[in-house]
């Protein structure tokens, strides 16, 4: 098989690659200015701004294009010096669901088009498209302004087909045949982790010399330790945040939806209450975050099945935090939990790691990437509550050995940081430009209807 680039790696060779001056972003059915931890904001809202942060300070201007959903929000938003994120009317206002949004495409890229239009010839230099829908417009665009495409797929709905929740509803078909005439039309793809890169090829046909593997990045300056003793650095975190001063604090942290498997954990502390009683009684579960996706269907589900279950004294719904308040949470926590059926690489593992927390996750997707199984927290094949139970009724009573997992994870985080991300993407840009470029030279010596063969 053919080997996988990495695009953080490529950029230590000698050949400089092209640098462009403007990007266009696409993300049509989220906001990166959206809270991450509802609807359908998460991780990968984080991610675009966050990089296109890094990009402006890198000297490359960005322009994010969205969907606009509010008739609150002005045309355009500067996020911050050389980041704009422009509002595409596209659709009511309100009231679409991401499954509807397909219908809306035609009309958001043609809001596109006519931003476009409105700028001096060759205004962008490149687009990179996130999620399957951006794609597709991403697709058009690309070829209307002769400029080369990097597409983020972010998930991939064959990978989530394959690792389904119970009871969760499979992706559509109309999505994977999206994804795959967007993997097929992308100048570069750009995977989160070496997992992920293989599932474009082996799973979407993908052509490995197209697949660039760059890891996303957190934020080192908010999530960190804070100075002073853990201890006392966690009670005032608790007090902060109402949560219990005394006792074991184990956080999930996400949108509240099947694939995320926030349920698993609640049945984990039931199945740890039947094994020692006295232990479970001293967990607190942190639920923070908002339903999402199937999880609409049935939002107070998580609160009746812990009634079900028995352990509703034990466990405590906080709404998605901001600012401050979400490093916060992490450094309450004695554990962070991220149970999900699938991760393209999992951000809320590296944002808890990055404050010092240990992460307990499932071995899956992008997770076996962001938690360093034994150093930074721990690794669990699966999802049966009883080997959940096993793992936190071993680490918490544990304080030494939590102690050493939690050192493990501030270093393991400090291996990415959104510079290392931004300075990846820039290699996987330039490597699309110049290709992109010797393509249209090519063109030209021989004709558009063929390509010469030298």
């Amino acid at each position: 098989m053919a080997e996988l680039h990495t695009g953080v790696g490529r950029q230590r060779g000698a050949r400089p690659w092209p640098r462009p001056r403007r990007i266009a972003t696409l993300s049509v059915h989220t906001s990166p200015l959206h809270q991450p931890g509802t609807g359908d904001a998460g991780g990968m809202n984080v991610y675009i701004l966050e990089v296109a942060r890094r990009l402006a300070e890198a000297g490359v201007e960005v322009e994010i294009f969205t969907r606009a959903t509010s008739g609150d929000l002005p045309p355009v938003v500067e996020t911050a010096p050389g980041v704009h994120v422009r509002h595409v009317t596209s659709g009511p206002l309100e009231g679409l669901t991401k499954e509807e949004l397909p219908g809306q495409l035609c009309a958001f890229t043609a809001g596109v088009l006519r931003a476009e239009a409105s700028r001096p010839p060759g205004h962008y230099d490149l687009i990179h498209s996130h999620y399957w829908l951006s794609g597709q417009v991403g697709w058009l665009a690309k070829e209307r302004w002769g400029v080369p495409l990097v597409h983020t797929a972010h998930t991939l709905a064959k990978v989530k087909n394959a690792q389904l929740a119970a009871g969760d509803r499979p992706e559509p078909k109309a999505r994977v045949i999206g994804e795959e005439q967007v993997v097929t039309e992308a100048d570069r793809l750009v995977a989160n982790t070496a997992v992920e890169a293989r599932d474009l090829i082996d799973r979407y046909d993908a052509d490995p010399a197209r697949v660039a593997v760059v890891e996303p990045g957190v934020d080192l300056d908010r999530f960190r330790p804070a100075p002073g003793n853990r201890d006392r650095v966690a009670v005032e975190a608790r007090r902060r945040l109402g949560l219990p001063a005394t006792g074991y604090v184990v956080a999930f942290v996400g949108r509240i939806q099947p694939l995320k498997a926030p349920d698993v954990l609640i049945r984990a502390v039931a199945a740890l209450r039947e094994r020692d009683p006295v232990l479970a009684d001293e967990v607190t579960v942190v639920i923070c975050g908002g339903p999402s996706g199937s999880g609409l269907d049935r939002p107070t589900a998580l609160m009746e099945l812990a009634g079900t279950l028995g352990v509703a004294d034990r466990v405590c719904f906080l709404p998605p935090q901001t600012g401050d308040d979400l490093p916060a949470l992490y450094r309450a926590a004695d554990l962070v939990a991220v149970p999900s059926y699938n991760e393209s690489f999992g951000l809320v593992a590296l944002e808890a790691q990055a404050c010092g927390t240990p992460v307990v996750a499932a071995a899956v997707g992008g997770l076996v990437t962001a938690v360093r199984d034994q150093v930074s927290g721990v690794l669990i094949d699966g999802h049966d509550p009883a080997d959940w139970a096993r793992t936190l009724g071993r680490l918490l009573p544990d304080r030494l050995h939590r102690a050493d997992l939690a050192r493990g994870a501030a270093r393991h985080a400090r291996n990415f940081s959104w510079h290392r991300t931004a300075s990846g993407l820039l290699t996987v840009y330039g490597e699309a430009i110049a290709a992109h470029r010797a393509r249209l030279a090519s063109e030209l010596a021989c004709g558009p209807a063929m390509s010469c063969s030298w």
